[in-house]
């Protein structure tokens, strides 16, 4: 991605009036975020609803002049411009429609790693919840090493998930609802320059923006949309690790809650979520591997490879899906569409034709097989 597709992209986001799917929008019709600015008297009769009000809502230079000061910092401090096109760029968040066009990253892990969680709960988190935390990540270390491990370097749960990741070797990403300029809570840093090492600090937000309390709802959703499983640990009957969960879901995303006593304050949400089936109970990280069908070391190991043949007439990208479904344990949804490059409601359309077919079948969270 060239330096000047980069500036032009955050410029998009300093647009006033031009949200983040509109954003897209624009960048998918016009082709690349140069081209939108440069060639805007054409939006109108290439992107359906655009009016002359976007048209001049894209005259703006001052948007331009804040996206290269914005671009000097983040070379400066060495920290990565992703946007929405961007190979390295979450590629589970961004099959969701409200996608940020632009995310800076700083740290050293792979945002598309194999298997992504997010553990997230209530900013006064109690011993048990703490507890959990700790022996979670020290079971699923046993079972599941390769985890990459995400939340929101809040207060409570987040933090402590975090401090678990590291204590653990995990890789783990904090996603902020502020720039890079500074880390909030303060208290927080030395955990957050540990975190550099094998994970990282991730965000939409440009410097100087404070984090203002919206900040955190639309963090939320870059949380739930990077990862293939929500983690609820603890929860009060309101809170954001609810509209985390919420999001989750919406996002087709598996989500799952650990229960609390019934008087307890700090676990009325999770066990709200578990009556209403928002989640799905857990207790150990046993039972988070297994429904997940991620414990590998059990799957039956294929004998042989599935001959071709014995398939009815396969189009070419159902062909694809099945040669990688015949090498391979089962695999989830997202890494069918990272691998294949096929766009993941193309990869619904044929993955149901396949299962339709009787050629595959579908697992716990969304992992597929052959039959």
């Amino acid at each position: 991605m060239s330096d000047v597709e980069q500036i032009y992209a955050i410029a998009l986001t300093q647009v006033p009036g031009i949200g983040v799917v509109w954003g897209r929008n624009l960048m998918n019709a016009m082709g690349s975020a140069v081209d939108v600015f440069q060639r805007r008297q054409e939006i109108p009769s290439v992107l359906p609803g655009a009016t002359q009000r976007v048209v001049d809502a894209l005259n703006c230079p001052q948007a331009i002049a804040r996206a290269e000061r914005e671009y000097e910092f983040i070379q400066k401090n060495r920290i990565q411009c992703l946007t929405i096109n961007d190979e390295a760029y979450p590629s589970r968040l961004r099959e969701c429609d409200d996608a940020p066009i632009v995310l800076y990253f700083k740290g050293n892990t792979n945002l598309n790693a194999t298997r992504i969680i997010n553990m997230v709960g209530t900013r006064n988190a109690t011993d048990y919840g703490k507890q959990i935390c700790l022996r979670f990540l020290q079971d699923l270390k046993e079972l599941c090493p390769d985890v990459l491990v995400v939340s929101g370097l809040a207060y409570g749960i987040d933090i402590h998930a975090h401090r678990a990741a590291l204590q653990y070797d995990f890789g783990t990403v904090g996603v902020l609802a502020h720039g890079l300029d500074r880390i909030y809570p303060a208290t927080h840093r030395k955990t957050a320059v540990e975190m550099l090492d094998k994970g990282g600090l991730l965000t939409e937000f440009i410097t100087e923006t404070t984090p203002d309390r919206y900040n955190f709802v639309s963090r939320n959703r870059i949380v739930a949309g990077m990862s293939d499983a929500t983690i609820v640990v603890e929860s009060a009957s309101k809170g954001g690790s609810l509209i985390t969960a919420d999001l989750a879901q919406g996002y087709h995303r598996d989500c799952f809650a650990f229960p609390g006593r019934y008087m307890d304050t700090q676990s009325q949400g999770c066990n709200q979520l578990i009556q209403d089936n928002k989640a799905a109970l857990i207790q150990s990280a046993e039972d988070f591997v297994k429904m997940m069908c991620w414990d590998a070391s059990k799957q039956n190991p294929k004998t042989e490879n599935v001959q071709r043949l014995l398939f009815p007439d396969l189009s070419e990208e159902e062909s694809k899906i099945v040669s990688l479904l015949a090498n391979s344990e089962p695999i989830h949804i997202n890494n069918l569409v990272i691998t294949t490059d096929i766009p993941v409601h193309r990869m619904n359309a044929l993955l149901f034709e396949l299962e339709m077919k009787g050629i595959i079948r579908v697992q716990a969270g969304n992992l597929y097989q052959l039959v």
